[in-house]
Order: structure tokens, then sequence, then C-alpha cells
């Protein structure tokens, strides 16, 4: 996902940056309006934001111009939905590039897309969906966290395969030997992220079962989540 910086073509940057505006655009009035109608949840939006930056600081070279790690998007989805997850992912990747020179100014955009919008749509796609076939919370919040994480390589491995074909083979052989490798460090990180969001959300329900209940409730038509 922290494509490095200038790794990019500018014209894959540029696009992938315009795509990236949208979603942030649109994740921004969705948390508007959360926090407009409950001022209190403005406490849980700064645990989720800190939980992404935390989890996703912690990086493991993988594929060249790039690196592996979990994402924690997954948890912010779960409690807002998952367009709130761009400008969150704005905010941790900006921060990330500036001041631990993880990713980049110039592919934030792209980074942002994968980690932001495609993650987290992926990740409450199969919360939704594992609720209504009636899997336990345990499992549909572990199971979120880690598509959530995994569906953000897959993109990110799809960026650079669009940007780097293969010579002979093109974009296809390309996506399959960055997956290839993304996959050696991502999955034991999927499902350690997918543990850990178990236990935060636990404690969550814990400390902040009030919360919870007001979010819930201030959200409870999937198009005010969407």
């Amino acid at each position: 996902m922290h494509i490095m910086e200038g790794f990019l073509p500018a014209g894959h940057a540029a696009a992938w940056g315009a795509a990236s505006t949208v979603c942030v655009a649109a994740g921004l009035r969705s948390i508007a309006k959360a926090v407009k109608a409950n001022p209190e949840l403005k406490m849980l939006l700064g645990v989720s934001t800190a939980f992404t930056f935390v989890l996703s600081a912690l990086k493991l070279p993988s594929v060249t111009g790039s690196c592996s790690h979990p994402t924690g998007t997954g948890l912010g989805a779960i409690l807002f939905g998952p367009l709130a997850m761009a400008p969150v992912s704005l905010i941790v990747l900006l921060f990330q590039a500036i001041l631990l020179a993880h990713g980049g100014v110039t592919t934030l955009g792209a980074n942002v897309f994968s980690m932001g919008v495609v993650g987290p749509l992926a990740g409450y796609g199969i919360y939704r969906l594992t609720k209504a076939v009636g899997l336990p919370s345990n499992l549909t919040i572990f199971l979120a966290a880690s598509l959530a994480d995994l569906a953000t390589y897959v993109t990110t491995a799809t960026q650079l395969a669009i940007a780097f074909p293969d010579p002979t083979g093109g974009f296809a052989v390309s996506l399959a030997k960055f997956l290839g490798i993304f996959a050696v460090t991502q999955i034991p990180l999927a499902i350690s992220e997918g543990l850990l969001t178990v236990l935060i959300y636990s404690f969550i329900q814990k400390y902040s079962s009030q919360e919870l209940s007001t979010l819930g409730f201030a959200l409870t038509g999937e198009e005010e989540r969407i």
C-alpha cells in the first residue's frame, strides 16, 4: 500500500489522486453528518483514526517500491461506514509520508485509494454479509478486518501491475508476480490484524457501549452508513 514517493508514473499518480479526491469528499460529508447529529462520536472517531495510524505505521519491506503492513481500516469501516475511512486514511497517510517517510506525497492518491477506499468497502461488505447470515459477532469483525487488509494489497498489486506490466506477459503476469510476493507477508499480517481488531472492538464494547449504541441508532439505515 505505501507505494513510495515518485515510484508511479505522473499520469498514474494523477489519475489515482483524482479518484481518491472524489471519495475523500464523500467521506467528509458522511463524517460531518454523523458528528453533527451526535457530537459524542468524535472520541470514537479519534480512536479509529489512531488505530489506523498505529497499525499502518508498522511496516515490513516487500515489493520494490512498496512495503507490507497492517492497515487498521476495518474497525472504522464497521463503526462509521466505508466512506468515512477515505479522509481518515488521507490524514494518516499524509502524516506518515511527511513524518515517517512511509509512502509519498505524489503517490498519496494511489495509497488512499487502496487503503482508504477499496479496503474499507471490502471489509464493510463482508461484515454486512456475514452479519446477515448470522455468523458470530467476533467472527464477522475478524473477517471484515482481515479482508479489508487483503483487499488493500490486491489493489496495490493491481496499481503496480498497471504501471509496470511484464515485458512479455503484460498486466496479468505482472499482477501474479506482485500478488505472489505480497502474499508471503500480507496473509499472516491480515490474520493478525483481524485478531487484534476483535480485541479492540471488545474493549470499545466494554468501555464505550453508550457511543456504540448511539452510533447504531444514528446510522440504522444502510443509506446512512454508505
